[in-house]
């Protein structure tokens, strides 16, 4: 009985002088209540609207919960565009809203995107919202306002409803090698520095095992591969 008051003494103490453990605790209570939303929003729109929460704490395994699944994702996938943003800029905009999307099969969706940020203004979650408008189709005329997109939203770069995966990475440095007429072992050194770093900047080394991808195709150390993110190098 003792040892156990003592641990609830230590708890205490943590969440007064607002320690990691208890901001660690606090961020997970809130992605917990945000669980329940969104659990209960996808089975209130079932075939229609898919519901997804990003744990941005863990951008490669970001997926936490997808509810009313239509993009083929599955729990544990990695965060998209959207969410690697949020991550790198805490003034990026919490709310997105009625943007034109794709899901992977091609059908068009309308999604909205909502930043979740706990106490110290730092983006934790994400509650995504994706609404095939493919099934509207047929009554497009008078559900016009609902798959209608906000056109200040055109200008932003579309997310993909995908987990960024090796094959993809693949392709983009198969495509770069294509294009100079070799191979990517084959490329020259300069070029593997320059294709790394642009790699990096659009966030593919966030993905699961990026940077160990990069240098299998590359033929290259995994430490060459981080060496080369920097310029100089």
């Amino acid at each position: 009985m003792s040892v156990k008051g003592e641990n609830r003494g230590g708890q205490d103490d943590a969440q007064l002088q607002g320690g990691p453990a208890a901001v660690a605790a606090e961020d997970e209570h809130l992605l917990a209540e945000t669980e329940k939303i969104a659990v209960a929003l996808g089975r209130m729109f079932p075939g229609l609207c898919e519901v997804v929460l990003h744990d941005l704490r863990d951008p490669a395994h970001a997926i936490r919960v997808i509810e009313n699944n239509l993009s083929g994702r599955q729990v544990g996938d990695s965060a998209t565009e959207l969410g690697l943003a949020r991550i790198k800029d805490p003034d990026y905009p919490s709310v997105i809203q009625n943007y034109a999307n794709q899901f992977p099969d091609g059908r068009p969706a309308k999604s909205t995107s909502i930043g979740i940020k706990n106490t110290a203004g730092e983006y934790i979650a994400a509650l995504c919202l994706n609404l095939d408008v493919s099934t509207l189709s047929p009554v497009t005329l008078s559900l016009s306002n609902l798959v209608a997109t906000d056109p200040e939203n055109r200008d932003i770069e579309l997310e993909t409803l995908r987990d960024r995966s090796r094959r993809e990475l693949r392709e983009v440095i198969e495509t770069a090698a294509a294009e100079r007429s070799t191979t990517p072992r084959a490329l020259h050194k300069d070029v593997k520095k320059e294709l790394v770093r642009r790699l990096h900047q659009d966030g593919y080394f966030d993905t699961r095992n990026g940077a160990q991808t990069i240098a299998d195709l590359l033929g290259i150390s995994r430490a060459s591969v981080y060496a080369y993110t920097k310029r100089g190098r």
